[in-house]
């Protein structure tokens, strides 16, 4: 039975004045046009992949399917890349306006912002260190924070090395968490979590090995060997950042001294 039989339209074949149209060719998809945008992208997709040892001008333009010379319609160097990356991190933040009553508060959450800022792609810490952030984009983050420390109350003198101080810290510990997932994807894990990797295993070994010490010669490590290592690199992070917090408040005017310590 045919399909005309069954009901069915069966396909009719091509008219004359179609047979005689030109095939037609295949049209590629327009090319987004190069930006200073794209570029800056397309470092963060190297970055990740490869790390900052990895990350060149080449490889950019590779990734993004251009020459290498038209990166430099958009950026003058592999040094202004990184500083156009680093930037681009502080895309949408802003400081709260100075409380002297909650200063220690607003500094911890600029501190667990800027760990988390970093830690959003491989390396950043390095890059973040090798990087002063007085650039004209940059300026009104440095201004805010010192805004912080001064309303506060802290002593000028502090006041211009806390900011520094805060930076470096956090520059410091995440550039440790980044060893740590690079060691992971070495021994084979995805280096994705925070979390080290063996970390369980060796935090029992170091604390075994601590309590075992001869207590005449190592009476604090003894001591202290179970509280010496954790497994959470949050904990460790607000510990060390409060530390720090209660230093800057001992500058501070007797009569604000005497807030409660978390304040």
């Amino acid at each position: 039975m045919t399909d005309a039989a069954a009901g069915t339209s069966a396909t009719p074949p091509p008219s004359p004045w179609e047979r005689e149209r030109s095939a037609r060719t295949h049209v590629a998809p327009a090319r987004a046009p190069l930006s200073r945008e794209r570029v800056v992208e397309a470092a963060f997709t190297v970055l990740d992949r490869q790390g900052l040892d990895g990350l060149s001008m080449r490889q950019v333009a590779a990734e993004l399917g251009v020459a290498v010379s038209a990166l430099y319609a958009h950026v003058s160097s592999k040094d202004d890349l990184l500083e156009l990356m680093y930037t681009r991190l502080f895309d949408g933040f802003e400081m709260p306006e100075p409380d002297p009553g909650r200063w220690r508060e607003q500094v911890r959450d600029y501190a667990r912002t800027g760990r988390q800022r970093l830690l959003s792609h491989r390396d950043m810490a390095r890059i973040s260190m090798a990087h002063v952030p007085f650039t004209a984009e940059l300026l009104p983050h440095v201004e805010a924070l010192l805004a912080v420390f001064r309303t506060a109350g802290l002593p000028d003198r502090i006041a211009a090395e806390a900011g520094d101080l805060i930076s470096t810290y956090i520059d410091g510990f995440v550039l440790e968490e980044g060893m740590w997932q690079d060691r992971a994807a070495r021994h084979g894990g995805d280096g994705s979590s925070l979390a080290r990797p063996d970390w369980h295993e060796m935090a029992d070994e170091m604390q075994n090995y601590f309590a075992s010490l001869p207590a005449e010669d190592f009476p604090h490590l003894r001591a202290l060997a179970g509280l010496m290592v954790t497994d959470s690199s949050d904990e460790r992070f607000d510990i060390g950042l409060e530390i720090i917090l209660r230093g800057l408040a001992s500058y501070l005017p007797d009569s604000a001294v005497g807030q409660r310590p978390g304040s």
